[in-house]
């Protein structure tokens, strides 16, 4: 869509704009969920289902925010950040900030090569990590360079919605188990109960539905995907309020929706964690993480569910792997960019450099890995970096609205309450794990 676009004005219209081209910041179901929700379930059974909902659930009114802001701006999320009052040093203390959190998911992608090497021994391929490591980062390299994303978006999606529903199918199956759920267990896990150790839950919290690195990404796939574009620039005139009302409604739909899926995909694979990885004390090791995630399925299917899991627990790593290089690169650019390191003015030096960071990025990942070695200890990294992002991001979030939004576009005050309680949750939480560490010091 090269036009401005009219907006979409009813329910059925949305929609059909949403169709193939539904945001979904970045999969549906990664690495937070096949492995720190599983892990989290694992180690503390059942009483921490209440917390892995209100995980998923608080984050959409910042995504939403962090979307309004784009589409009535059409600005990049680091340009919003950059924005935010306070110290400078080339760029605000928010992007400095989130440069932080930027270098730490680099390990928690590593960890996810970790993770499909294992996947690969677990099927029966018999090679050392370092070849594993190179094919799968070179191979990620090598179709984003060539510009294959549509291709692996599509397929990828497709399979990670099969992969999910079958989760969700085994859960259901687990009744004809020894490890059935019952009610008992739904009524321990809503009773608000809160671990001794709290770290793994914090990293969870980080990165289940829409994680911070997601929040971040969403606003660029919102400009990519047209959205922006189709709003057009602020000229002043009531068509373009309109416009912009009618497409707040579309990534509003398009938020929603998402939130949906992933909420019952997240539910559904901690589930699973609770009842058989903690039913079975298995604890969810670095060394046999995937040997211990492969429990899920076995459990129910058998050696069938075995190789479900094997095909899906591959193509969620890999997918994700590779759709948040793509975003990292284009946030790489974007950050040498108001650095002034690189010079994006010129004509195709946007998608020079991405190529460019299309490669590097996953060269990073194989490094961290190399010198690691540890998928969870990785994994884990980059999820509560993410955590600890996630009170700034909000408070930007409400930064913008006040102060950047345009007032025709302002939601109504029960949103902009939400939107508060959202923030102060996040912040709450992130300040208990700060004291649970101080605690520890202590």
């Amino acid at each position: 869509m090269s036009q401005i676009q009219d907006a979409p004005n009813d329910p059925k219209g949305i929609l059909k704009q949403l169709g193939p081209g539904l945001i979904v910041s970045a999969n549906i179901v990664g690495s937070g969920e096949l492995i720190v929700t599983t892990k989290l379930g694992a180690d503390v059974g059942f009483k921490m289902l209440w917390f892995i909902i209100f995980g998923c659930l608080i984050k959409v009114f910042l995504q939403v925010e962090l979307g309004r802001y784009t589409l009535s701006r059409g600005k990049t999320a680091l340009q919003a950040l950059n924005s935010v009052p306070g110290p400078k040093a080339i760029v605000s203390w928010l992007v400095w900030l989130w440069v932080i959190m930027f270098v730490a998911t680099f390990f928690q992608l590593s960890g996810m090569v970790g993770g499909i090497a294992q996947v690969a021994n677990l099927a029966g391929l018999r090679a050392s990590n370092a070849s594993l490591a190179f094919a799968i980062t070179g191979s990620c390299a090598i179709l984003l360079f060539i510009g294959r994303y549509q291709f692996i978006e599509r397929f990828s999606t497709t399979m990670i919605a099969a992969f999910t529903l079958f989760t969700i199918f085994a859960v259901f199956s687990l009744y004809w188990t020894d490890y059935g759920i019952t009610a008992g267990n739904i009524k321990e896990g809503l009773s608000f109960q809160l671990p001794d150790q709290f770290l793994v839950a914090f990293a969870a919290f980080g990165v289940i539905g829409v994680g911070a690195s997601e929040l971040i990404y969403y606003p660029y796939w919102c400009l990519e995907k047209g959205y922006a574009r189709n709003v057009g620039p602020d000229d002043g005139s009531d068509e373009w309020v309109t416009r912009a009302q009618g497409w707040i409604r579309v990534l509003k739909w398009d938020a929603f929706v998402s939130m949906v899926i992933y909420t019952g995909a997240t539910v559904a694979f901690y589930l699973l964690g609770a009842a058989v990885l903690n039913g079975k004390a298995l604890g969810v090791t670095n060394d046999t993480l995937m040997v211990d995630l492969s429990e899920l399925y076995r459990t129910s299917f058998g050696v069938p569910g075995l190789w479900v899991f094997i095909v899906g627990a591959f193509i969620v790593l890999y997918s994700t792997i590779f759709i948040s290089t793509a975003s990292n690169s284009r946030l790489a650019t974007d950050l040498f960019g108001l650095l002034k390191l690189i010079q994006l003015d010129e004509e195709g030096a946007r998608d020079k450099w991405i190529r460019i960071a299309c490669i590097a990025l996953p060269a990073l990942y194989c490094i961290f890995y190399l010198s690691v070695g540890k998928p969870i200890t990785l994994v884990t990294i980059g999820s509560v970096a993410q955590a600890l992002m996630l009170p700034f991001l909000s408070f930007a979030a409400l930064y913008f609205l006040y102060t950047q939004t345009h007032a025709a576009l302002r939601p109504a005050k029960a949103w902009v309450a939400f939107l508060w309680i959202s923030a102060v949750l996040m912040t709450t939480v992130g300040v208990f794990q700060l004291v649970k560490e101080i605690e520890k010091l202590a």
